[in-house]
């Protein structure tokens, strides 16, 4: 094969290695919404709100904690999310402060399986560097999740267990669906996403964002994207089938909390609390998560 002079590799090479003004400028042009979005003033007074009436409810910190962070994540908005942070860990002892950071942090991971990898990158990157050295010291190092061959039948397990609990009684013909469309798509989701990723390790450190949690970070990422109705109604059902089959016994709520939040004023509260969250950091324009494009 023929080879380039020398000269020409080098400048060759330099060049692939550098981009040019006017491509930079079009990576960044304001129409293709290049940046993480700014928190507005009154992100904090919205979390209240949502605070306030889950107080009210006797829902848990968790699960309201879990439903603003699955927002904002999808929401592309790190600066809120501190804004978050602060209103939910302010007149707490240091250990729940870090375990609500954690418990963040949990969360965010498990909204790749709904808004994909980019989104979670940018805001935990952000999240953890804005958290003060006393609470980010002390947060786990220690990955939970990585596959060995002595527990990837375990992974497997786990993802066809949460898979049925949230799909039954449809649970293999969703499958089949999937399948037809791509023979992979089905692996894919039940081993990467559904085992790997939702359903929860056995772990002794770090935050768990057991079945219900799940469900409602589902949802708030679903709804927060607009465009995924059939998406949205599957995991409100797979809320409520987390009250059928038990699988929400290990969770944060009491039996009485976890049933309202699965009925229909419970699942009225999620949808309309994630539309504020949407509304005010989108200072009323929508969600941002695949909006229309203005021309470059």
């Amino acid at each position: 094969m023929a080879r380039l002079p020398h000269s020409e590799q080098k400048s060759s090479s330099s060049n692939m290695s550098k981009l040019s003004n006017n491509l930079k400028a079009l990576i960044n042009a304001p129409a293709a919404r290049p940046s993480t979005v700014p928190a507005p003033a009154n992100i904090t007074s919205v979390y209240r709100k949502i605070q306030e009436t889950a107080q009210s409810k006797q829902i848990s910190q968790p699960s309201w904690v879990a439903l603003s962070t699955a927002a904002t994540m999808t929401m592309n908005s790190p600066e809120s999310l501190t804004a978050l942070y602060e209103l939910a860990s302010s007149s707490t002892s240091s250990d729940k402060q870090v375990a609500t950071a954690e418990l963040m942090r949990e969360v965010g991971l498990k909204c790749i399986s709904f808004n994909g990898i980019p989104r979670t990158i940018n805001c935990l990157n952000a999240f953890k560097a804005s958290l003060p050295d006393s609470i980010g010291s002390q947060l786990s190092r220690t990955p939970t999740r990585a596959p060995t061959p002595e527990n990837i039948m375990a992974i497997s397990a786990r993802g066809h267990a949460l898979w049925d609990s949230i799909y039954r009684p449809f649970e293999k013909k969703l499958y089949n669906k999937l399948a037809d469309s791509h023979p992979d798509l089905p692996v894919q989701i039940l081993h990467s996403n559904y085992g790997a990723l939702l359903s929860d390790p056995e772990r002794a450190t770090g935050a768990s964002a057991g079945r219900i949690l799940t469900s409602i970070v589902a949802v708030a990422c679903l709804r927060a994207q607009s465009g995924v109705a059939p998406q949205v109604i599957s995991h409100i059902f797979g809320l409520r089938k987390a009250l059928d089959d038990g699988s929400w016994v290990n969770d944060v709520e009491s039996e009485e909390t976890a049933r309202w939040l699965a009925s229909d004023e419970g699942n009225t509260w999620i949808l309309n609390s994630v539309d504020a969250i949407v509304e005010a950091i989108s200072q009323g324009t929508g969600s941002n998560f695949a909006p229309p494009r203005a021309k470059l």
